[in-house]
């Protein structure tokens, strides 16, 4: 058995936007952003959608980036069954002290060691699009789940802006069809063709 996945879980349009255009404080999503997460209005279902919803809830630690973070009012220190919350950011204040279980790292590889380890035999669920490609730039982030939503947004924060990195390989290793999105799960393929 290999290391302890790190997923990012993900909705996004068609033409790659994760939130609306200004997305702040009082408009987390941005303009239109909530039509991303209709697709949760079928999560308590028996259906594709509820079994994807299930999995993400079964995960053992969050990794997120501290915007999302913020933007997401901290969860108020419990994302969900009191797992973990590992948070990257630039900078920590030591008079900022997170609710709950949630930890400040400025240390990408850190951060990921520790979710591991708190996540045991569970998956990591990783939340933002900076936490993702800090993650990806590291080696860390094993594998993407995006729920991809039939719209075009047209603009507003993309999961992967330009970002410098080098070229990486994705293999789909699932496909589901939901009601009002299309869940792809691939695995990171590193350039030597092995996982990481």
């Amino acid at each position: 058995m290999g290391r302890t996945p790190l997923r990012l879980y993900m909705s996004m349009s068609v033409d790659g936007y994760i939130a609306g255009p200004d997305d702040r404080p009082g408009q987390e999503l941005g303009r239109n952003g909530g039509r991303l997460f209709n697709w949760l209005d079928d999560r308590m279902s028996e259906g594709i959608n509820g079994q994807v919803y299930a999995e993400a809830l079964a995960t053992g630690a969050v990794i997120s980036g501290r915007r999302t973070f913020e933007l997401a009012g901290r969860w108020q220190g419990d994302h969900h069954d009191g797992v973990p919350i590992h948070v990257l950011t630039h900078h920590v204040d030591p008079a900022d002290e997170p609710p709950g279980s949630a930890k400040y790292y400025t240390d990408v590889n850190a951060c990921a060691a520790e979710a591991r380890e708190a996540a045991g035999d569970r998956v990591v669920l990783v939340h933002g699009a900076s936490a993702a490609q800090a993650l990806l730039a590291a080696g860390q982030l094993d594998e993407l789940e995006l729920h991809v939503v039939p719209v075009l947004l047209g603009d507003g924060r993309r999961l992967f802006a330009p970002t410098g990195l080098d070229h990486i390989e994705l293999e789909l290793v699932r496909r589901l069809e939901g009601r009002d999105a299309t869940h792809l799960r691939y695995r990171v393929v590193h350039q030597d063709g092995k996982q990481p």
